[in-house]
């Protein structure tokens, strides 16, 4: 769509051009913007869907598994027909269902330090939707030094964890400064062994969704140097303030 506007764009994205923090030139925006999607399970499934909804012009989903029986209860863009099939060409077909407008690149890969960099500059704004904190330290590493928005999220049992950094603020902290890479284990955001219940991944994946549209719109209030903890079960949500760490890649 590359931002261009015709009569049933207009009507398509009309609840959202009407508000006036949006309008037509906030509709252009979001039309010639261009996300990268890492992870196409729990927190992937609803970013595309609400990003393609909301008109973004290109996605790109990274994922090299397929879809499987147990992730049906909380990864909304599969259903039982498409178990055994990888996850990013029934994401794709899904996608340009809901808006056959949105350039969508799908990249049947585990990512990793060379693959990466061939990808990351065709975006404005990667989302982490990643279940290994080798991938998270790889997507925000990069995206600090190519200067991108990253917005990661992080599920377990009933709770999750969204953060935004902006890596164009040279002031903003990074994923390190909050997690030390050495005192972590993936067992944290292991779906398997915690368990999740599958709304917790809609609301979070949803959440993402949102501070992405934001930034692109340059509205609000975000998350850069916050971390927004959700406790789903007892409905208690903080807004945290992350400092940068004195001995940090970011620094």
């Amino acid at each position: 769509m590359k931002g261009q506007l015709n009569k049933k764009i207009i009507e398509r994205f009309s609840r959202q051009i009407v508000l006036k923090d949006i309008g037509i030139i906030g509709q252009k925006k979001i039309l010639s913007s261009k996300v990268l999607i890492v992870g196409a399970g729990g927190l992937g499934s609803p970013v595309a869907e609400f990003l393609s909804r909301a008109g973004v012009g290109s996605i790109g989903v990274v994922d090299d598994d397929k879809v499987s029986l147990s992730n049906l209860h909380r990864q909304s863009l599969y259903s039982t027909s498409d178990i055994g099939k990888f996850k990013v060409k029934i994401a794709k077909d899904k996608i340009k269902k809901i808006n056959p407008h949105t350039k969508v690149t799908i990249y049947k890969i585990r990512l990793n330090n060379n693959n990466f960099k061939k990808i990351i500059n065709d975006y404005d704004y990667v989302v982490d939707g990643s279940d290994n904190f080798t991938t998270k330290f790889l997507l925000n590493d990069y995206c600090l030094k190519f200067k991108k928005v990253l917005v990661t999220g992080a599920i377990s049992k009933f709770d999750g964890h969204v953060f935004t950094f902006n890596f164009k603020n040279k002031k903003a902290p990074c994923l390190r400064c909050f997690f030390q890479e050495s005192k972590i284990s993936d067992d944290l955001l292991n779906c398997e062994s915690e368990g999740i219940l599958g709304t917790v991944a809609g609301i979070v994946g949803t959440i993402q969704a949102n501070e992405v549209l934001k930034k692109i719109l340059n509205i609000g209030n975000g998350l850069d140097g916050y971390i927004f903890i959700l406790d789903l079960l007892y409905l208690r949500f903080r807004k945290v303030k992350l400092n940068k760490r004195k001995i940090c890649i970011c620094r």
